[in-house]
């Protein structure tokens, strides 16, 4: 099924060329179907290519997703123009009376910095918040996963001796959980960070369950509430040459970087990586779509006032 972005959009073009299809506002507009809506908070520096990945993964499902894509507005990014943001981003402001069926929070290229450093910091916290009580499943990703951790149960990130960099393989604690529904027994997952949090600082939290763990890369998938919040330290939205593009810039930039693991045969850089995370990330998203923002949201929108209590069965 397609998914419904606001015209214009840059990602538009970059998807048709894989042959995805969007859905113009005209067309969805048309249709006698309700999508669900989905709100992504873009973090991330490079904007259209957060935007393109992110897009690609909702609208590889049989679901209509309508994305909105929300700024903070006590923070302007440098490397994305003010145009673009104007032209297809929200403010808090303009979404806080809303309700969506899923939210997804980026992550920031903020990770050596105390949270409360982060000059964005009360926004955030205060989007978490707001999440809670208007959203029915919210996934939060690398910087946005310790963020949240932090803010809701006070979990500490742990600096790490050297960055976390590559593709690392992973494993499900409980196969049986309708997240890895259709998953293999290990299935890869993409990391870039300087940062991690440790299992024993999650397994005595009420309500706080770690789903899966790497040998190498540690704590990966961790859900709350039942399913109302998912954290993710890793980038299965990554595309295929992004952590490429990371190993090059900071080679040029003369900052150390070790090669990504597992990710170019042989390690060798001037090869083309070998992609193994794409079809777990699909499904990884399909089923968060499918089982804890579509089957959750079968009630009448118009007589939701507070999402805060809808709970859902592990």
């Amino acid at each position: 099924m397609p998914v419904k972005i606001p015209d214009n959009l840059p990602a538009i073009e970059l998807l048709k060329e894989e042959n995805i299809f969007v859905m113009s506002d005209l067309v969805a507009s048309a249709q006698d179907i309700r999508p669900l809506r989905v709100l992504i908070l873009n973090l991330m520096p490079l904007k259209i290519s957060t935007e393109t990945d992110f897009v690609r993964l909702l609208s590889n499902n049989p679901l209509q997703v309508e994305v909105d894509f929300l700024r903070l507005e006590t923070h302007t990014p440098k490397n994305t123009s003010p145009e673009h943001l104007e032209a297809f981003y929200k403010g808090f402001g303009e979404v806080k009376g809303d309700y969506y069926d899923g939210m997804i929070i980026t992550g920031a290229p903020v990770e050596m910095m105390k949270f409360e450093d982060v000059s964005y910091w009360p926004e955030v916290s205060s989007i978490f918040d707001w999440a809670r009580t208007h959203v029915t499943s919210t996934l939060y990703i690398c910087w946005a996963s310790q963020a949240a951790l932090y803010h809701f149960y006070a979990v500490e990130k742990i600096p790490l001796e050297d960055k976390l960099f590559g593709v690392f393989k992973h494993t499900a604690n409980n196969k049986k959980h309708p997240l890895f529904r259709g998953f293999d027994d290990e299935f890869f997952i993409p990391h870039s960070r300087h940062t991690t949090i440790r299992s024993s600082d999650l397994s005595n939290l009420d309500g706080v369950n770690i789903l899966s763990e790497s040998e190498t890369a540690g704590v990966a998938i961790v859900t709350s509430r039942g399913g109302r919040e998912f954290y993710l330290t890793g980038h299965s939205e990554y595309a295929p040459f992004t952590l490429h593009e990371e190993y090059s810039r900071d080679k040029e930039k003369g900052l150390p970087i070790a090669v990504p693991e597992n990710y170019y045969p042989e390690d060798d850089s001037t090869k083309t990586p070998v992609v193994r995370w794409t079809s777990h990330a699909n499904l990884l998203f399909n089923n968060w779509l499918n089982y804890y923002v579509y089957q959750a949201t079968t009630y009448d929108r118009n007589d939701i006032k507070d999402l805060g209590d809808i709970k859902f069965k592990e």
